[in-house]
């Protein structure tokens, strides 16, 4: 399989009572899909994973793939702080028909290098699936080193990784150990430019749940030596990509689709929702973009 461009870390709508509204994955992975990207995450950090259960990512996974499965690429975040579930987990989403897998280092527990070199190689020691690591150590509390994902990189099935170290530099060192073929993400919508002046492959995105289509235009026009062009659709978007991140992810892209007409419904503790000062900040992002119901 070859990994896209443009992975939309999709957030998991709600039912009013806070139940998972399958049906609106399953709409929102295919509008997602017709406006540029390649590819979605399911149960990732923007989809609401702590307060997702095992039996709700399987279902969700499968949902999404029965519908779309060869229309877009599916990703499952399958990753936890537990290698045994982790492998549960994936396992599951292999018998779904999911087309990856993405896996979030594991957090709370910190474990050393040696010990993350030994949860990513057993886990990907027990599925075919392509294997994605997702390094955000200021969610997990621990950052995958280069030279760690180098010796990863060794093993077949692990092909990528999701960087949202938020340092350029960790991507450029890591980008001088890997093999050509192994492909490097940016996991913040703010760096995918930057990180694909050094070799990046694309982007794991929020923002591309509102702007996918500009999104995919500014790696194209990368890809295509269009420098300027692309510089010019980063600093256009990044009033948005920072208004994404005015508080805890996915609270401002939840509320930002529902403003522009797609229902999420609410938010599972202990995540809880915008001031209204800061709904009117986004409000005013949207509007000044363009964007809005």
């Amino acid at each position: 399989m070859k990994l896209g461009q443009l992975f939309t870390a999709m957030i998991t709508p709600m039912h009013k009572d806070g139940s998972v509204n399958y049906g609106a994955a399953v709409e929102l992975a295919r509008r997602l899909g017709e406006n540029g990207s390649d590819g979605v995450v399911l149960s990732g950090t923007t989809g609401e994973s702590p307060t997702l259960s095992f039996e709700e990512k399987v279902k969700l996974f499968s949902e999404v793939t029965d519908a779309l499965g060869g229309q877009v690429e599916i990703i499952a975040g399958t990753g936890s702080n537990n290698t045994a579930e982790t492998i549960a987990l994936t396992k599951a989403a292999e018998n779904a028909g999911v087309d990856g897998i993405m896996l979030v280092t594991p957090y709370y527990n910190k474990p050393s290098q040696r010990a993350l070199y030994e949860h990513y190689r057993e886990v990907a020691s027990q599925t075919s699936l392509p294997v994605m690591i997702y390094n955000v150590p200021g969610r997990t509390g621990t950052n995958i080193l280069p030279e760690t994902v180098a010796d990863l990189a060794k093993i077949e099935n692990i092909v990528a990784i999701k960087e949202a170290s938020g340092s350029l530099e960790q991507v450029s060192l890591l980008k001088t150990l890997v093999p050509e073929d192994f492909l490097v993400y940016s996991g913040d919508d703010a760096l995918t430019l930057p990180i694909l002046s050094v070799g990046g492959a694309g982007v794991v995105s929020v923002a591309s749940h509102l702007v996918g289509r500009e999104i995919k235009a500014m790696i194209n026009a990368y890809g295509a030596g269009k420098v300027d062009e692309a510089r010019e659709i980063h600093l256009r978007l990044m009033p948005l990509f920072k208004a994404m991140f005015l508080t805890t992810n996915p609270v401002p892209v939840k509320r930002a689709l529902e403003f522009m007409g797609f229902e999420t419904g609410p938010l599972r503790l202990p995540l809880v929702d915008l001031t209204e000062q800061e709904a009117q900040t986004v409000k005013e992002v949207l509007a000044k973009m363009g964007l809005g119901s």
